[in-house]
């Protein structure tokens, strides 16, 4: 079963008779459903509460890759503004590497607190210069701007990459920060939202990490 949080803090949040949910440190927000493990069956449910909201992977994933976490923003079942997917493996240079991708309206928050950056959205640092890399998804290619957060807190223990795919933000987090080199032009992302069976052919487990 789903557990509602914070979309910008791990606390829980209530939900009050009017439909509305709030978080005691954050107030009125709306809720983030997370799995209490990474499984199959959570994974279901999972696709339940963002429907019509895109859930990307990258695709095909490595060998001995898992997914370690996903989570969607939504007030309801059908009504998502927000999509979280981790995979993780190992890398020969850099050891332990977690990929996290987060889909999202703008405004929403999600994308901001995985990368630990100041602001909501990528806002400026967004088209004023060239891409620094790309990422496809089905036939489109989405250009991907490197994202500062050193500025934010002061640590350098990830890569942060933003653009937009569909009228939507797209962030992607790599940690450790070096990872960066791993992403390449071809990179694919796929969205599983609509996968069917192919779906029990996806690895889950492992720790999952913290953002």
């Amino acid at each position: 079963m789903l557990t509602a949080t914070c979309v910008r803090c791990p606390a829980p949040v209530l939900e009050a008779p009017d439909g509305t949910w709030a978080c005691p440190d954050h107030g009125v927000t709306a809720p983030l459903w997370l799995a209490p493990e990474p499984s199959y069956d959570g994974f279901v449910e999972h696709l339940r509460t963002s429907a019509g909201f895109p859930t990307y992977v990258p695709w095909p994933m490595s060998p001995g890759w898992t997914m370690t976490d996903f989570a969607a923003v939504a007030p309801a079942p059908g009504s998502a503004t927000a999509v979280l997917t981790c995979t993780s493996g190992t890398s020969e240079l850099d050891g332990p590497v977690d990929v996290l991708v987060v889909a999202e309206e703008a405004g929403t928050g999600l994308g901001a607190r995985c990368a630990g950056t100041r602001y909501t959205d990528p806002g400026f640092e967004i088209g004023e210069r060239p891409p620094s890399a790309r990422v496809r998804i089905g036939s489109q290619a989405v250009n991907l701007w490197d994202i500062s957060t050193s500025s934010d807190d002061g640590e350098f223990d990830r890569s942060v990459l933003a653009g937009e795919a569909s009228g939507r933000w797209l962030w992607i987090v790599l940690r450790p920060a070096s990872a960066l080199l791993l992403f390449r032009d071809d990179w694919i992302l796929r969205d599983v939202s609509s996968a069917g069976p192919q779906l029990v052919e996806l690895p889950f487990g492992g720790h999952r990490p913290g953002w």
